[in-house]
């Protein structure tokens, strides 16, 4: 990903004072090539977040730059490839307005070029060799449960972090067999996380929907904040004279 302007950026583009300031229906089709589910609620509720800042014409219809998009592909890249929740992703971009580097690294601009991204999918080998996965451990981590191929054994390009997880634990000796542990744990922080949002993702609203999925991910990096914090609690015991 390119480098994302700032609030001033986004406000004057000194670089392009003259380039024309798209609307928010033409903001929509220019994103949805790469985010096909956004949708004009998506993109009122992030400026309502205050994510992003058009401009409003005297009759109050909003005017977007090139860099106000640039912002909401971060935005919604963040979103989708990191799990990041708004808090942080706007944390990031408050350190950028300050003129601050952003915190860590920016989400990936393209998937991997063997990625199928018509169908976000990949064949067992290029699933394999994506995640960094034997053959027979790929196979391992289907028989137990944590992964699931389609019924052509295609692997969705979604699962990848999990199963470069397991080839990294694979490296260190913990074979797939081991690691039902975690696949059962993360079901049941699922079910609570579930019975906390589901009324809420049932609403008809777009708008309930949308700040239902926004803490939906946010109790999820929660969820894995916490459970990293005792782990490394339990591990500091170990390491105890």
């Amino acid at each position: 990903m390119n480098a994302v302007p700032s609030r001033a950026d986004a406000a004057g583009e000194p670089d392009g004072r003259h380039a024309p300031r798209l609307t928010i229906g033409e903001v929509l089709n220019v994103l949805r090539e790469d985010f096909p589910d956004v949708s004009i609620s998506k993109i009122r509720y992030l400026e309502s977040e205050d994510l992003v800042h058009p401009q409003r014409t005297p009759s109050g219809y909003r005017k977007f730059s090139s860099a106000d998009v640039a912002r909401l592909r971060y935005v919604l890249a963040a979103q989708r490839d990191r799990y990041l929740p708004l808090r942080v992703i706007k944390e990031h971009l408050e350190a950028l307005d300050r003129g601050e580097p952003l915190p860590g690294s920016t989400p990936p601009a393209a998937p991997p070029p063997e990625e199928d991204t018509d169908t976000g999918s990949l064949t067992g080998e290029q699933f394999a060799r994506a995640s960094g996965l034997e053959a027979g451990q790929l196979a391992a981590c289907v028989q137990f449960g944590l992964l699931t191929p389609d019924a052509d054994g295609r692997h969705p390009a979604a699962d990848l972090p999990i199963a470069r997880a397991a080839a990294g634990l694979a490296r260190h000796g913990i074979e797939p067999r081991h690691l039902r542990v975690y696949q059962n744990g993360a079901e049941r922080e699922a079910g609570l996380v579930e019975q906390l949002v589901a009324p809420v993702l049932r609403a008809r609203s777009e708008e309930a929907r949308n700040r239902a999925t926004e803490k939906l991910r946010e109790l999820a990096a929660l969820s894995a904040q916490l459970h990293g914090a005792l782990l490394e609690a339990r591990l500091r015991d170990l390491l105890r004279p």
